[in-house]
């Protein structure tokens, strides 16, 4: 089958032939119609994380299609089903975290295209329990980018604890941000959104966001504290350290600091500030398969649309050069079969 293959950091994939899956126990093959491009597979093209990805790789971990084949143990699913493949790959389903409904913190977890391989390809494996079955109504090229960017974002407002008619900002107007647009709206929440293009702003208007701001010609911060008194969370998806910060300092007393974005750098937080105004600063890592289950309810109910450019899969390369200058309105999503 062809494939995009990482086969050593910082250089161009390669597009190639490469064996067809082997099913295990529980597993499904699926014949791959479309997948989404995420930061995160640049990420593990370059080696960019403590935590490198297995090498070569297949990336990619929006992927959606048809199961093709089951293996003994599939007991929900059948041939022909339609379906999509998170970042979640599998977990163990025994340790304390998947126990008690936190199971992208499991230790043992797998991550598709990352630590396993994933859909930039004509097929891809996975197990039978950690995919999802998608809504009749959602085409395959608009529902893979929920698989990251929808579900990541959802469960970072979800965190949030932030309620209907809250002031929300979103630092980072890309491919996950322009989703969690969006997403806040559909959760009737107000929102200010951030970035350092106008293009992308005047997109963020589009969808329906209610202030936006350009953090180059004024300090976002300092700005949403001049209009809104701050909000009352702050959801950074940006690809910049300097975009964190800014969103920590505009956030208000009691209010909360949502971390999603993994830029390479470190966050300072003030202990003094953080203390005295009560400020909550949680990481937000994807969503569990009850969250996906709810992103994917939202945009089968029409509230969700991901703006998407479509493009073959032998055009990786550029869709990654373009993802570096951050060149990108939305989402590119890899046609792979028709």
């Amino acid at each position: 089958m062809k494939a995009a293959v990482v086969n050593e950091f910082h250089q161009k994939l390669e597009i190639k032939d490469v064996p067809m899956p082997e099913l295990d126990y529980g597993d499904i093959l699926v014949k791959i119609h479309s997948c989404g491009v995420c930061h995160t597979d640049l990420h593990a093209a370059h080696g960019d994380w403590p935590v490198k990805p297995k090498l070569p790789l297949i990336p990619g971990h929006e992927g959606v299609g048809t199961i093709e084949k089951v293996a003994e143990g599939v007991k929900s699913l059948k041939v022909g089903d339609r379906v999509g493949i998170p970042w979640l790959y599998s977990a163990c389903g025994e340790c304390e975290f998947c126990l008690s409904g936190r199971e992208t913190l499991c230790h043992n977890q797998l991550n598709a295209g990352y630590s396993i391989d994933g859909a930039y390809a004509e097929y891809c494996k996975a197990p039978s329990a950690y995919v999802s079955k998608i809504p009749d109504n959602l085409g395959f090229d608009e529902v893979a980018p929920l698989f990251c960017a929808g579900v990541t974002t959802y469960k970072a407002l979800k965190v949030s604890e932030a309620k209907p008619g809250d002031w929300v900002a979103i630092f980072g107007i890309g491919g996950l941000g322009h989703v969690a647009v969006q997403y806040a709206k559909a959760m009737s929440l107000k929102v200010v959104a951030v970035d350092i293009r106008d293009d992308k702003l005047e997109l963020a208007k589009q969808l329906g966001a209610d202030e936006v701001i350009n953090g180059m010609n004024e300090d976002p911060g300092e700005a949403i504290m001049e209009r809104f008194n701050g909000v009352q969370a702050a959801i950074s998806v940006a690809v910049n350290p300097k975009a964190f910060e800014q969103a920590y300092r505009s956030v208000k007393r009691g209010g909360t600091l949502v971390v999603v974005g993994l830029p390479v750098g470190e966050l300072p937080i003030p202990i003094f500030e953080t203390v005295l105004n009560a400020v909550n600063v949680r990481g937000s890592i994807v969503g569990t398969r009850k969250d996906l289950q709810e992103c994917l309810t939202l945009a089968s109910e029409g509230k969700i649309r991901p703006i998407i450019e479509t493009r073959s899969l032998d055009d990786i390369n550029e869709v990654f050069d373009s993802m570096e200058h951050g060149d990108i309105n939305g989402r590119i999503v890899l046609k792979i079969h028709e």
